[in-house]
């Protein structure tokens, strides 16, 4: 899977919260200033070609819809990133987060109880 420019980053997230959508729609979405009608309908049909959009044709007009979805991309992008940068390591990756982050003690005791949460589950299926 490829990764997202920022502007195709932008428009995907419309489009995962509106669903399906035609150009108009999307444009509708975006913060002032907007672009223009075509910069939108070109980055929508780069993000077809690219597999992340598929369409349904009504006449000369088409509506839009993900076919790769949020929680897909954000998997891609969090594999990458431990990859790129972490030498595949959950571990020092969420230690560099918690660091840079300056994560409260109130933060660090929810992750604590998220990571106790999924070792019982684990230690349960073996």
């Amino acid at each position: 899977m490829k990764e997202l420019t920022k502007a195709e980053e932008q428009i995907m997230h419309e489009l995962w919260r509106l669903e399906k959508a035609f150009v108009n729609d999307i444009l509708e979405q975006l913060p002032e200033p907007r672009p223009a009608y075509n910069t939108v309908s070109t980055i929508v049909r780069i993000l077809e070609r690219k597999g992340f959009v598929g369409h349904e044709a009504f006449g000369k007009s088409h509506q839009y819809f993900p076919v790769i979805t949020k929680k897909e991309y954000s998997q891609h992008l969090v594999k990458n990133l431990a990859g790129n940068y972490f030498s595949n390591s959950v571990k020092q990756m969420f230690s560099f987060f918690s660091r840079e982050k300056k994560l409260s003690l109130s933060e660090l005791e929810e992750l604590k109880q998220l990571i106790e949460k999924e070792i019982e589950q684990k230690s349960t299926n073996q």
